[in-house]
């Protein structure tokens, strides 16, 4: 959070031009906050719903809402941040971000229980072709040729590594598809309904407000709320500490996620989920227990992270390259 509070102090005392863009330290700042709650969230929720074999993604997915909602609302009382009370017009606005949010929120906790952590960041890459995908259709954007050829890499080094994969998991698939479809299209939304009055916290906490009942919903009639409640460690103190630990890196995840889109963009967002998830994906095979070894896969995971890096680098390069105020029509509130 140290990231918004800078960026916003830079908005608020500098020149009229840096209330139009952010700083490049803002952008640096925003991305690496992003890139270091990701990488956490990842182990944390492998080790509660692998190690621990907490069956309850959906009611892990309440509990992060939950304290979103919670640390929001207190510190707007305290007048440490602010935004606007709720009125009809919000929903209308908002739409459809709520839906996005509690998906990707569902999606990715069901995908990381069920897959490896190497195979589970090499189908999380999907997220760069789909965002690439959506930003040109959505938002009007063009790429070179480079970083094109770079997501041929990361597609064909993860279809290598998936054909090869021996710990196969349909169901885990079919989430972490879903949550890369979740994922680009939150990054690509958040960026086009950011509303200078919502502000990024108005974001969080109405996103978190407005699905929490139906999440819940969700989890009673599918039986995960009874599973979370039957669950034999709620008297592990270590187990409750890293539940907890989740709940809130929860919100500082989706905090960093709403920042690092709001300084930079959806795309540089994708990216530095990439890079993070070359570190996950090394420390996967060593840890955790459900990785299986096979040349092939390891083969096709190694074509994948290097397209990735490559694709990050390209569009990292050009994301820091200054540009005129006139080329950037983002409108920054950074006074919220």
């Amino acid at each position: 959070m140290t990231a918004g509070g800078q960026a916003e102090a830079e908005g608020a005392g500098g020149e009229p031009g840096a209330a139009r863009l952010p700083s490049r330290v803002a952008r640096l700042l925003s991305a690496l906050f992003y890139g270091t709650c990701s990488f956490l969230i990842v182990l944390v929720n492998k080790a509660l719903l692998t190690t621990y074999g907490f069956p309850s993604p959906i009611f892990l997915g309440i509990g992060q809402m939950a304290a979103t909602i919670m640390i929001l609302y207190v510190s707007k009382l305290n007048k440490i941040i602010h935004f606007p009370d709720f009125d009809k017009k919000i929903p209308v606005k908002l739409f459809p971000l709520p839906l996005l949010y509690v998906g990707n929120h569902i999606s990715g906790l069901s995908s990381t229980s069920k897959l490896s952590l190497p195979m589970f960041t090499v189908l999380r890459k999907f997220t760069i072709p789909l965002t690439l995908l959506l930003e040109t259709i959505i938002l009007g954007k063009q790429y070179s040729l480079n970083i094109i050829l770079s997501v041929f890499a990361i597609i064909l080094g993860a279809f290598i590594a998936a054909g090869s994969d021996l710990a196969f998991n349909l169901e885990g698939y079919i989430f972490v598809f879903l949550n890369d479809i979740f994922t680009a299209a939150n990054g690509v939304y958040t960026k086009q309904k950011m509303d200078p009055k919502l502000g990024k916290y108005g974001v969080l906490f109405y996103n978190a407000c407005f699905m929490i009942i139906p999440t819940l919903i969700i989890s009673v009639s599918t039986g995960d709320l009874q599973q979370a409640t039957e669950f034999n460690q709620w008297k592990n103190v270590v187990f409750i500490l890293q539940f907890l630990l989740s709940c809130f890196l929860g919100f500082l995840l989706m905090y960093s996620t709403v920042l690092c889109s709001y300084y930079n963009s959806a795309l540089t967002t994708a990216v530095v989920g990439a890079i993070k998830n070359v570190s996950v994906a090394y420390i996967g095979i060593l840890i955790g227990g459900d990785y299986i070894f096979s040349l092939l896969n390891f083969v096709g995971l190694n074509i994948c992270m290097a397209g990735g890096l490559r694709y990050s680098f390209l569009t990292l390069s050009s994301q820091l390259k200054p540009k005129p105020v006139g080329e950037e029509n983002i409108c920054l509130d950074l006074k919220s």
